[in-house]
């Protein structure tokens, strides 16, 4: 490898990439940029040189050169729930595969104001797209301003005239929960909805309540949670203690976790007194006592088609790309079986103070 001057190693470029892969240059470029038009067996020799050499590609001086940065831009909400991070694994994934990095800018809220300034702080980096996945509702001009000024495409929100939106079919999402629980016999469903200004959760209580309506059911008054165990657990109190709830459906696994041990120390048992059924069917809904039913977000897929449409976007910027929307999947599983026969009116619930499942948090 060529020396600096001073006796120090320089770092490899790409002429010493193409010299050990036995290619020219222009080719070691047309691999790294994920050009399809490049032999497989080229294109592996090329990618086994730049990890034996460590070489590692210059962005500035490439987008200098091909006013390109290569770069996506992701917009997301600072938050530990599961989904949010799931999306954008599956967004980085995905870009990445396709030769492109990632720069991801944190909105602390849903607040307009905050998305807008996330979504300007990637425009001004130079990224070609941006993908926006966050639950956003409404817009604004800036946002409006924003997205026809650079190809953005949203993920589970509402789109605005400039771009696109993947989703999940959120109202299939309850649809498939509650439809389950009405099919084992349940006379009625209970809700635990997430925060009104997140778009899912408003889809799966609409998605509940019509699927209620329509089987000519009544439809109970819906609880409101924050996506957290904790909101699960305190809703869990409440419900436990109505001795007419035998199914709810919980917008999100996590305050179903909540729940459950709510309704253990309630000593309502899962699913022989309530039927509790989830959404998202994250790592540890398997592994809870009882294994939790829940519908399956996929993320990764959601991820993968934002980036494929986001850079047919970018190819094309004048086009905006039409909605598409990928289908959740029932995971049924222990916590849901028929409704118990009617209750005796001497029947008391004996608290369990200290007890727990599995799902613990």
């Amino acid at each position: 490898m060529a020396k600096q001057d001073g006796g120090g190693r320089r770092p490899p470029g790409m002429t010493d990439v193409a010299r050990a892969a036995g290619v020219s240059a222009q080719t070691v470029s047309r691999v790294l940029s994920g050009h399809p038009n490049v032999r497989e067996e080229t294109r592996a020799e090329v990618l086994a040189a730049v990890a034996r050499l460590g070489y590692r590609r210059n962005n500035a001086a490439r987008m200098l050169s091909s006013g390109r940065s290569r770069t996506i831009g992701v917009v997301t909400l600072r938050t530990t729930f599961y989904s949010r991070a799931a999306i954008t694994s599956g967004i980085e994934g995905a870009a990445r595969s396709a030769g492109y990095a990632v720069s991801t800018a944190t909105a602390d809220s849903l607040d307009t104001f905050a998305i807008e300034s996330a979504l300007s702080r990637l425009v001004d980096q130079g990224v070609e797209g941006v993908v926006l996945a966050v639950p956003l509702i409404t817009g604004s001009s800036r946002l409006e301003e924003l997205t026809r000024a650079t190809p953005t495409l949203t993920v589970d929100g509402s789109r605005t005239d400039a771009t696109g939106v993947v989703a999940v079919d959120q109202s299939l999402t309850a649809r498939l929960a509650t439809r389950h629980l009405l099919d084992l016999g349940h006379e009625t469903v209970w809700h635990l909805a997430g925060p009104g200004e997140w778009l899912e959760a408003a889809s799966r209580r609409d998605g509940w309540r019509t699927t209620l309506e329509s089987a000519g059911r009544a439809v109970p008054p819906p609880l409101e949670g924050d996506w957290s165990p904790a909101s699960g657990y305190r809703a869990g109190l409440v419900l436990g203690r109505i001795p007419e709830v035998t199914a709810v459906f919980v917008a999100g696994d996590e305050m179903a976790f909540g729940l459950l041990r709510a309704l253990r120390e309630l000593g309502r048992r899962v699913p022989e007194d309530i039927s509790v059924v989830g959404v998202d069917d994250i790592e540890l809904a398997e592994y809870c006592a009882p294994p939790l039913t829940t519908v399956a977000q996929p993320f990764t897929q959601m991820g993968e088609l934002a980036v494929a449409r986001l850079l047919r976007h970018i190819a094309a910027p004048e086009t905006v790309p039409e909605p598409a929307s990928v289908e959740p999947r029932l995971v049924v599983r222990a916590s849901t079986a028929a409704p118990p026969g009617p209750p005796s009116r001497s029947r008391e619930t004996p608290a369990v103070p200290g007890a727990a499942t599995s799902c613990d948090v």
